[in-house]
């Protein structure tokens, strides 16, 4: 399985540990992540506008690069997520936005949101498959309880993302359990941790992330696992408590396969 890549601004940056362990594992699974040329920033926040068609450009020059090579598009960050799927539903759904972004970019064959977009997680769940995963597992995580933080932007609009039940969701708990851990289910693993209001409003955003904290210690997490740059930072250093410690899936991912410890560190990370 070879999927177009789009690893977005962080995962360049502040989160290389998501991006490095993503590809790795992927290599050690069977599917190859193929990173788009000259890709732009999504720009990290979904424009509500109706009439705003500029910040899309970029999630559309990646879409259609995908559509060229006849690929499935794979994103990491839950942020590249949830902006490239809402453009991509707008581009297949919207017709005046549709008509203004092909006027604009003047592609050779108008782009009609023909792409798939799936986050990595789902190529887990949806291709690879959590039971091959279970296999292919040589370091057991046998007696950790790890939480799922999930924050906003992988879940809703549910309607859009389709990525699991906004709710409920069960993705990452199954995925813990794959990995020979125990998940860990507490209530505020779906809450906003307040990542975009954490420097203007700091005190508000701190007593969010105390909340999502207290709540998984108060479950027994010992660990959380996110998909989110901004949310791990966030986790880490917004509020009062921290503990219990929050790492990438993907960190925990190459743990178990075994892959974490033949690479090393993350060299810049």
């Amino acid at each position: 399985m070879v999927y177009s890549y789009y690893p977005g601004c962080t995962l360049k940056t502040k989160a290389k540990e998501l991006d490095f362990y993503a590809r790795k594992s992927a290599e050690a699974l069977g599917f190859t992540l193929e990173e788009i040329e000259d890709w732009q920033c999504c720009g990290a926040v979904y424009p509500l506008a109706s009439d705003e068609i500029a910040t899309k450009l970029s999630s559309v020059r990646a879409l259609n690069a995908a559509k060229e090579k006849g690929q499935d598009l794979v994103t990491l960050c839950s942020a590249c997520h949830h902006v490239i799927k809402r453009v991509n539903d707008d581009m297949a759904n919207v017709d005046d936005i549709r008509q203004k972004v092909n006027n604009y970019l003047d592609l050779e064959e108008a782009y009609c949101g023909e792409t798939r977009v799936y986050h990595y997680l789902e190529v887990l769940r949806d291709k690879v498959g959590f039971d091959k995963i279970r296999e292919m597992v040589k370091n057991p995580l046998t007696g950790r309880k790890i939480g799922a933080y999930y924050g906003c932007m992988l879940l809703r609009p549910s309607s859009i993302l389709q990525f699991d039940d906004p709710e409920n969701p069960t993705i990452l708990e199954d995925f813990i359990r794959a990995l020979g851990a125990e998940p860990v289910v507490y209530p505020y693993r779906n809450e906003c941790c307040g990542g975009y209001i954490s420097l203007k409003e700091k005190e508000l955003s701190g007593s969010m992330v105390d909340q999502i904290m207290e709540s998984a210690e108060y479950k027994g997490a010992q660990e959380l696992v996110t998909a989110c740059p901004l949310c791990l930072y966030n986790l880490n250093h917004g509020g009062h408590s921290h503990t219990p410690i929050v790492k990438y899936f993907t960190e925990i991912l190459a743990e178990a396969l075994g892959i974490k410890e033949e690479q090393g560190g993350v060299e810049g990370a």
